[in-house]
């Protein structure tokens, strides 16, 4: 049926307003921080939540910051980064689609704790505090089951500071890779490629050890083809030989 060119545009607006709907209510459903909502609460902060458009390698914020907002990545990828001592930028993180940063700024307002850049050309759903803490005293049922929730996180926090002081580098590096490998993990004739490239110092960053210890344990695991190099990417071929590493600790 032929429809006027005015009605074909307003029902491919509402159309992509519904997709972009469906996604933002999807990935605050991915934060932690918001899986104790219901529905209509999700929906409610939708409304007052904004669109955000940021070009590839455009800077979202910067460590010092005011944290005054939490985003949600409906398209693109965003790599959250910190500087060295060595003066060194360092990758802490990637967010995909469908996954949020900056959360904590949402309750606390302090200032960003490392950088946010977009790394190609990105989307966002940008909820302000400003409008988030009104929301929350009109729902105070809602704030007891958030605060459950971020006493969740600090026990999470807490076991994996105790990774990190217990467990031996090999451990906490496979933990690491397999970790990377169930979020960033493609499937190749060779095993697991992570399709995210860290460089040993990020590496280092993230088992809190040195980039010398963090080259010696992945040289040993090339040389006993449990994992391979592919054009930068680190690729787990015998990915059970890490879980061993991890559940027989």
């Amino acid at each position: 049926m032929f429809r006027p060119h005015g009605l074909t545009d307003r029902v491919g607006d509402s159309l992509v307003a519904k997709l972009n709907h469906d996604a933002g209510r999807a990935a605050l459903r991915f934060s932690p921080l918001f899986q104790a909502m219901q529905p209509r609460e999700l929906d409610e902060i939708l409304c007052f939540a904004v669109d955000r458009r940021v070009r590839r390698g455009q800077i979202i914020f910067q460590k010092g910051d005011t944290g005054s907002s939490m985003m949600a990545v409906l398209r693109g990828r965003v790599r959250i980064s910190a500087v060295s001592a060595e003066g060194k930028e360092i990758t802490l993180n990637v967010i995909n689609p469908g996954e949020v940063f900056g959360e904590i700024a949402l309750l606390d307002g302090k200032p960003r704790s490392a950088d946010a850049t977009a790394t190609e050309e990105t989307h966002l759903l940008v909820v302000e505090r400003r409008q988030f803490l009104p929301f929350l005293t009109r729902n105070q049922d809602l704030a007891l089951r958030l605060l459950a929730v971020l006493c969740e996180r600090l026990r999470q926090t807490s076991m994996a500071l105790e990774q990190i002081a217990l467990l031996g580098l090999p451990a906490r590096l496979a933990i690491v890779l397999l970790k990377l490998a169930g979020s960033y993990g493609r499937l190749s004739a060779s095993g697991t490629r992570i399709e995210l490239k860290l460089s040993q110092r990020d590496l280092s960053t993230l088992v809190a050890s040195s980039r010398e210890s963090v080259n010696k344990q992945l040289s040993a695991w090339r040389e006993d083809g449990v994992i391979t190099m592919d054009d930068g990417f680190i690729v787990l071929r015998r990915r059970e030989e890490l879980e061993a590493l991890v559940e027989y600790r």
